[in-house]
C-alpha cells in the first residue's frame, strides 16, 4: 500500500529535531556565559534551577523553529518561483517527485540532534543536507528544464542564497559594529 501523504510529515519532524538540537546547544553555551558573568546564581534565587533550564530551552526552541520554518517558507517559494521561470512542467508533477527528499532533512536532522555538542558539526549537517536536497531537487526536474533551463534554475538558486546569506550576515555585522560603537570605553 503507498500512500502519497505518508511523508507528509517529514518537513515538520525535521524542523523541530533541528531546532531542538540548535537549541540545546545554545542552551548550554548562554548557561555557560551566565555563569561566568555571575548572573546563574542571581536567577536561581527566583527560579529553580531546572525551571531555567526549562524556560531557556522552550524559548530557543520557538526561536529556532521559528527561524527554520521561514527558511523552509523561503526555500519553497524559491523553489516554485524557478519552477515557474525554467520548468516546462504546466502542471506541478515534478514537485510531487521532490517531495520525497524531505528524507534528506529527517535523516540529517536526526544526526544534528546526536552532535548537538559541537556548534561547527550542526550547522555542517544542515548545510550538507541542503546541498544534498539541492542535487536531489535538480536531479529530480531535470526532465521538464531544457539545458538553459537547468543552468538558470541552478544559478537563480545560487545568486538567491547567496545574496540572502551575504544580507544577513551585512546586517549583522553593522549591528554588532553599532553595538560596540555605543560601548562606553
Amino acid at each position: 500500500m503507498s500512500n502519497r501523504y505518508i511523508t507528509s510529515h517529514f518537513p515538520l519532524i525535521s524542523i523541530v529535531l533541528f531546532s531542538l538540537a540548535f537549541a540545546l546547544y545554545t542552551q548550554l553555551f548562554l548557561l555557560q556565559q551566565l555563569m561566568d558573568l555571575g548572573l546563574y546564581e542571581g536567577m536561581r534565587e527566583f527560579f529553580s534551577e531546572n525551571g531555567i533550564k526549562l524556560t531557556l530551552l522552550f524559548l530557543l526552541l520557538l526561536f529556532f523553529f521559528m527561524v527554520f520554518s521561514a527558511l523552509k517558507l523561503i526555500a519553497d517559494t524559491t523553489i516554485e518561483l524557478s519552477m515557474l521561470f525554467f520548468s516546462k512542467d504546466e502542471e506541478g508533477l515534478e514537485l510531487n517527485k521532490v517531495k520525497a527528499g524531505s528524507w534528506i532533512y529527517l535523516i540529517a536532522s536526526i544526526l544534528a540532534l546526536v552532535l548537538s555538542q559541537e556548534i561547527v558539526l550542526l550547522c555542517i549537517a544542515f548545510v550538507v543536507a541542503s546541498l544534498i536536497y539541492f542535487i536531489y531537487f535538480v536531479y529530480k526536474v531535470s526532465d521538464s528544464l531544457s539545458a538553459s533551463g537547468l543552468i538558470g534554475l541552478v544559478f537563480f538558486h545560487t545568486i538567491f542564497w547567496s545574496t540572502f546569506i551575504l544580507a544577513v550576515i551585512y546586517a549583522l555585522v553593522k549591528l554588532y559594529n553599532s553595538l560596540v560603537a555605543s560601548l562606553p570605553l
